[in-house]
């Protein structure tokens, strides 16, 4: 019954830090040198995507390092558990997370984290073809009903949303590399990996890919440079660190309740998003805010219940 509880509160933490990542990338997409049109700059999206993972694996090699886990963490990357872990953040990273930071620069990060959040629906299937782990009749419900809810949170004027193809398409290509993640994570994850230990494999093979990618794509150096020295370092950082907290909650979640339930929970993103969007961006909360707030709970208590 603890293990259990404790799962059930990693995973709603992972959602709620999510949430406030989203919204961040959103506030950091439009600063400087994001924004500059210099041809000597790499993309926007993949430059953030970069600092975000590599910042986020630097503060995890420290944290392993100081507890003197480091050398065996090192040591099990020759182990087959580490190399499932490796494809998982390849599906997690260049592809889910490049493509999330697309669709939150295309779209916004309240749209973005609606069509994205129905990637628990892809990963309970996968996890039930892959890992026979199954969700029962009242834990479909509580799914669709989220969803449903995310739905309805994120409706927007279909004339506007044609000219955003491309966001969308981003968007649902990202909810299929998180569902893939998730289900590759869990089956790394059942031998010999702990969770801080599969998320420092996850954040350098991620951030290594990242980097690849740059070398193709303009002056990488010249593009680094511009991050580091400019205001907006802090944030990124700031930035880093709350998506690392995300990521060890929800590690720890697959790793105690399962891929299934730890995606349902992690799900509430979406409505945190909404949240953090209006207290950095502005605006005002409405009816439909917490009528669907509310639904989306009901939904998670549904997946999480036995």
């Amino acid at each position: 019954m603890k293990k259990n509880f404790k799962g059930i509160l990693l995973g709603l933490s992972s959602g709620m830090f999510w949430g406030l990542d989203t919204a961040l990338n959103g506030l950091v997409l439009t600063m400087a040198p994001f924004i500059l049109a210099d041809a000597r700059l790499i993309s926007g999206t993949l430059l953030l995507a970069f600092f975000h993972d590599f910042i986020s694996a630097l503060l995890l090699t420290a944290d392993i390092g100081v507890h003197g886990g480091l050398k065996a963490t090192v040591t099990l990357l020759k182990n087959r558990s580490a190399h499932f872990v490796m494809v998982a953040a390849l599906f997690a990273g260049p592809l889910g997370m490049r493509a999330y930071l697309y669709a939150v620069d295309t779209i916004g990060s309240g749209l973005t984290a609606t069509i994205s959040a129905i990637y628990p629906a892809v990963a309970a299937i996968l996890g039930a073809i892959f890992l026979k782990d199954y969700l029962n009749k009242r834990g479909w419900l509580g799914l669709m009903l989220t969803i449903t809810a995310i739905g309805i949170l994120g409706y927007t004027n279909l004339a506007s949303v044609g000219s955003m193809v491309l966001g969308i398409l981003a968007a649902l290509l990202c909810v299929f590399g998180w569902a893939s993640e998730s289900v590759i994570t869990a089956y790394g994850m059942k031998d010999d990996i702990e969770p801080k230990q599969a998320l420092f494999i996850r954040q350098w093979t991620s951030s290594l890919a990242y980097l690849l990618f740059m070398f193709f794509e303009g002056d990488w150096m010249f593009s680094v440079q511009a991050v580091v020295l400019s205001p907006s370092i802090w944030l990124t950082v700031a930035l880093a660190v709350v998506g690392t907290l995300s990521y060890l909650c929800y590690y720890s979640a697959i790793d105690t309740i399962g891929p299934v339930k730890a995606t349902g929970l992690n799900v509430t993103y979406s409505i945190w998003t909404v949240v953090f969007t209006l207290i950095l961006m502005g605006g005002e909360f409405d009816l439909k805010l917490i009528v669907c707030g509310l639904l989306i709970i009901v939904g998670s208590s549904l997946v999480i219940k036995d």
